[in-house]
């Protein structure tokens, strides 16, 4: 077996250590840095590199950690593994996604756990599954942007060998499978990488410290790190599609962008395979190059999360008006009705939170809706408040019923987190749990004094490092057999239905989005071809001028509602949605 490693931080060896014996390795003469070696190998043996007489260290591209991250790593055989299901070839237009964290989505919180779930998702009319992040990190417990071995799978969830399995059983029911990924950082704990060669690099600052290196000396090599870690997870382990986390935080001044790179080799890959793999990137920079292709000037990127959107429904939904909220908060339902016809509400305008303008217009004439997704609740939304407090604990079912209308319904690829279509009432909360003492103590003081300073008593924040905290943020399915949640579930499952069935649905043209709406009756009305949707977030009953052709038609309804009668006036109760058709 061909070991290989770029350690161009080795003065003068590097020796292979393989089940407890070593093994010289030689300098590559053709690729400056790298240290290759043969040596007979099988899947399950352990290895690590010493440079020079320093400690053994894991692979940087080792497939598997079995002791953590700072452990040995683990020869994976990744051909051996009996696939029982081709993919299922799936494009973004008319995909429903649902975020799926491994270790909260069941009490076991294994991969193996969650795929035995996977039919009721299927069930729901759900086309891809997202995972959150599933690299090793140090301890069992956490939400995976701590990773530090980019390779391999956290082994408390399974290893590789369950992440397998996983996609397949997804892809046996016809589901596709996004992965999370993070290029941005690595966690502060077990983080090897520096040992070997200039993965980091003080020419840029990040809210982590020095900054993945992608344009200082050294880069090219860690850049083709990166690229090679993100096409395995599509090679070796079937996975649809990744989603690229914080992609704004990636410090990178090079001419042709990592993210360019990154979705060109996605695009090959797809070809050969040909497959419909997908890049789907979360920025803070409401910007629409982004996902503009390569050919036009973009970045190539298939499609991107808008969390202008989520923040519209959230101000419209809730009357929080705190941080980033304020400016959506002033006029909300004219925020809603932006973001559902121009995607981003801030697209040149000004942002209060950030002091200065922001953002840029999309072009809706050539770009289509399928390149957003749309959401009112994400692992971010939830877990980055204070108590972890979902939408279900402070608002009405017929409130959250309108959220799934528009998230369901809208011109963008709609996207739930788990538990949402019941109106799951467990909180999803921030919970870690660092091996390092001191790192655990930072973390637990710095989560308290960042809530303090909005109001909270210190004692009211949750501890991340006890394990309570992800004992409570596991979905509780029992939920499930009362109402409202039965309730709300149902309605999740028609809307997604409707979605699959009508063709307007998923019809890419955002120019051919036309919305009404009243601020202070806090309605709003959408078309979308011969698809009306109505959403009355007020308290009383509002009549909507809809106007009436005589073929009105209701699709869905939350609470009994008649179409328009001759007057053009749909009468829509308190805190309900309706979809209609007048085609």
């Amino acid at each position: 077996m061909l070991f290989e490693v770029w350690a161009p931080h080795a003065r003068d060896r590097v020796t292979l250590e393989l089940n407890g014996t070593g093994h010289p390795l030689d300098r590559d003469p053709l690729r400056e840095g790298w240290w290759t070696g043969t040596v007979p190998a099988a899947d399950g043996d352990r290895y690590g590199f010493r440079l020079d007489d320093g400690p053994v260290r894991p692979d940087p591209r080792g497939r598997r950690l079995p002791d953590g991250p700072d452990g040995l790593s683990a020869v994976v055989d990744h051909a051996a593994h009996p696939w029982r299901h081709e993919p299922p070839r799936l494009r973004l237009r008319g995909a429903v996604l649902y975020e799926l964290h491994v270790g909260t989505f069941t009490p076991a919180g294994t991969l193996d756990a969650a795929a035995a779930r996977l039919g009721e998702l299927a069930g729901l009319g759900i086309t891809h599954v997202e995972l959150m992040p599933l690299c090793p990190f140090p301890g069992v417990r956490g939400w995976g942007y701590d990773g530090v071995a980019p390779w391999a799978v956290h082994e408390p969830y399974g290893g590789p060998e369950a992440l397998k399995r996983f996609t397949d059983a997804a892809h046996g029911l016809g589901m596709g499978v996004v992965l999370d990924v993070v290029h941005n950082h690595l966690g502060p704990s077990g983080n090897h990488l520096p040992a070997f060669g200039p993965y980091f690099t003080e020419s840029h600052h990040t809210p982590w410290g020095a900054a993945v290196n992608l344009d200082a000396p050294g880069s090219d090599e860690v850049r083709a790190y990166f690229l090679g870690s993100a096409l395995a997870w599509l090679r070796d382990y079937r996975i649809d599609g990744l989603r690229l986390d914080a992609v704004h935080a990636l410090a990178d001044d090079r001419a042709l962008t990592f993210l360019e790179e990154l979705s060109a080799a996605v695009d090959e890959l797809a070809r050969e395979q040909g497959r419909q793999h997908f890049l789907i990137a979360e920025s803070d920079l409401a910007d629409p190059r982004s996902t503009t292709p390569r050919s036009l000037g973009g970045l190539g990127l298939h499609a991107q999360w808008n969390d202008d959107f989520h923040h519209a429904l959230h101000t419209a939904l809730t009357g929080e008006s705190q941080g980033y909220y304020a400016d959506f908060a002033r006029a909300p339902m004219a925020a809603l009705a932006k973001t559902l016809t121009r995607v981003f509400f801030h697209d040149g305008t000004w942002s209060s939170f950030r002091g200065r303008h922001h953002g840029r217009p999309v072009d809706r004439e050539r770009t289509p809706a399928h390149r957003f997704l749309g959401y009112a609740q994400t692992h971010d939304q939830i877990g980055n408040r204070a108590l972890g407090d979902r939408l279900s604990a402070s608002l009405s079912p017929g409130l959250l019923a309108c959220a799934a209308t528009l998230v369901l319904t809208g011109p963008s690829v709609p996207m739930l987190f788990m538990g949402e279509e019941w109106g799951a009432r467990t909180p999803w909360q921030y919970f870690t749990d660092h091996t390092d003492p001191e790192l655990a103590e930072a973390v637990r003081r710095g989560r308290r004094r960042e809530f303090a300073e909005h109001g909270w008593a210190e004692s009211d924040v949750p501890d991340p490092q006890d394990p309570a905290t992800r004992d409570r943020s596991v979905l509780d399915r029992k939920e499930r057999e009362g109402d409202p949640h039965r309730r709300i579930l149902a309605w999740h499952r028609e809307l997604i239905a409707l979605r699959r069935t009508l063709p307007d649905l998923t019809d890419p043209d955002l120019g051919g989005v036309k919305v009404a709406f009243d601020e202070e009756a806090r309605w709003l009305v959408f078309r979308r071809g011969d698809v009306r949707v109505a959403v009355n977030l007020g308290t009383e009953p509002a009549a909507i001028p809809l106007g009436s052709n005589g073929r009105d038609r209701v699709l869905a309804a939350w609470d009994p509602v008649e179409p328009p009668g001759r007057d053009g006036l749909l009468r829509l109760g308190g805190e309900s949605a309706v979809v209609l058709t007048d085609g």
